[in-house]
């Protein structure tokens, strides 16, 4: 949400952002009002209590001062039979919304002033005065005047005053964000930049494949949900982790399920944020169960990486569960199915037990490496030249088409261009890029093929032509 002003809370260069939880019960209007402060729907919003469930990072800016703000599931009180798998997930959930305050600087606790303080407002208002962390508190749903009287009953809860606000109308939002950058240390002096930013990686896959656990295997900690349950995640989930002595922004992200239009309500919407976070990505792993056959959605991953043109790897997970009669069938499934994908960086890995996984980042750089690989001009067309004198492409309507030159439009992912007389059919393209990858390699990277026929002019326009010339 960028603020009306430009005066004194600037932001220094290089400082540290600083970050703001987002805490409260289910359903009290975190991520409506996480929505409102972003300016934009990003944050995923239904009527359904626990549609958020991991702790999801914003970039946010308010009076020119920029902060990282953090989204929460529903924080419950600890009851019912922890053994149940609702339950058992609901206490995880409860587990990410402390973990984000403990690494809060600032916490915003939201409740619903129209219901009022419940006994899990209660608990976690107790929690939170023990953090020692600046607390503001936001009484939501208060539409209009009348109902700011509602307010002043969380004075009860001893975390000072409770700023009145509406997160579905932007009212008092403003005057509440004042108070959240009053409460956030002052800005620290300014770090020495590194460089360029961290490569963004997006690990993609249908649902419980073991994206998350992947993520928390490499992060070294319970970063996201990991439960039975299938579609735990929803929101993509971003985390900056060091691998290999570099440092990698890897995002969690939803399960693509069969078919898009069957997705309803939260699913549908965590859908579009996972095509979103694939479009921000540069590089795609996608997680296969290598102990089950390969799904129809697992091919269509694979197909919608290629098409968006990023670099892929394709790691298969739960390899600790695989047998050699599995290896050996798994190894003809991949042959037969993921043949337009053959390029691909393989990684065998197990996220539960941390097999391989040190495997990844060689494979993720060398997926990167050739989805920025540029040929230069002289030695692409002394190629091209060999090449269609030694298979020349077949004639259409009697006619032999030239290729005149060639040359790359493009990296990320490598683009070329044929210049023709004539069109080339479809297995000539694929031949030609078939030999590309040969000479030059582009692994893990798609490759774009384009041809441009030159036309053929008529013997008036070349008259022309030849008058101007002399």
């Amino acid at each position: 949400m960028a603020g009306p002003y430009e005066q004194e809370d600037t932001q220094v260069p290089g400082a540290p952002v600083p970050i703001v939880a987002v805490v409260g019960r289910p359903n009290v209007g975190k991520s409506t009002l996480v929505n409102r402060i972003l300016g934009s729907r990003q944050a995923v919003v239904q009527d359904t209590p626990g549609v958020t469930r991991d702790r999801v990072a914003y970039d946010a800016t308010w009076r020119g001062r920029s902060f990282t703000l953090v989204d929460t599931g529903g924080w419950e009180a600890a009851a019912g039979d922890s053994a149940h798998p609702s339950r058992a997930l609901a206490e995880l959930v409860t587990a990410q919304a402390r973990m984000s305050v403990d690494a809060a600087d600032a916490v915003l606790f939201v409740v619903d002033a129209v219901v009022g303080i419940t006994d899990a407002d209660e608990a976690v208002a107790a929690v939170l005065r023990r953090s020692g962390k600046p607390v503001v508190v936001a009484a939501n749903k208060v539409d209009d005047a009348p109902a700011e009287a509602a307010a002043t009953a969380l004075w009860s809860l001893g975390l000072g005053e409770p700023y009145p606000v509406s997160a579905l109308h932007g009212r008092g939002s403003g005057d509440l964000l004042d108070v959240v950058l009053e409460a956030l240390p002052q800005a620290a002096p300014p770090e020495r930049d590194s460089g360029g930013g961290p490569r963004r990686v997006a690990l993609i896959g249908r649902p419980n494949v073991g994206k998350s656990s992947l993520l928390n295997r490499l992060a070294g900690e319970q970063r996201v949900l990991v439960h039975e349950v299938a579609g735990t995640t929803r929101d993509p989930v971003d985390e900056l982790i060091e691998l290999g002595g570099v440092t990698w922004r890897f995002v969690d992200t939803a399960g693509i399920r069969r078919r898009a239009r069957e997705d309803q309500g939260a699913d549908f919407y965590a859908g579009l944020r996972t095509a979103g976070a694939l479009e921000r990505a540069e590089v795609a792993v996608v997680l296969v169960d290598a102990s089950e056959p390969l799904a129809e959605q697992d091919l269509r991953i694979v197909s919608m990486v290629i098409d968006a043109g990023r670099a892929l790897v394709l790691a298969y997970n739960k390899w600790d569960l695989v047998d050699e009669d599995r290896r050996l069938q798994l190894d003809r499934d991949i042959d037969r199915q993921l043949h337009t994908a053959r390029w691909a960086p393989r990684v065998n890995i197990s996220a539960k037990t941390g097999r391989h996984t040190d495997r990844l980042v060689p494979a993720l750089e060398a997926a990167l490496a050739g989805w920025e690989t540029r040929v230069p001009t002289g030695r692409l067309n002394a190629w091209v030249g060999e090449l269609v004198a030694a298979t020349p492409p077949p004639a259409r309507g009697g006619r032999l088409p030239k290729v005149l030159f060639a040359t790359q439009a493009g990296i990320r992912p490598p683009h070329f261009v044929l210049f023709t007389t004539g069109f080339l059919e479809a297995g000539y393209r694929r031949f030609v890029e078939r030999r590309l990858r040969e000479e030059f390699g582009f692994e893990g990277s798609p490759v774009h093929l384009s041809v441009r026929v030159r036309e053929r002019r008529t013997g008036k326009s070349a008259g022309r032509a030849r008058t101007r010339a002399r």
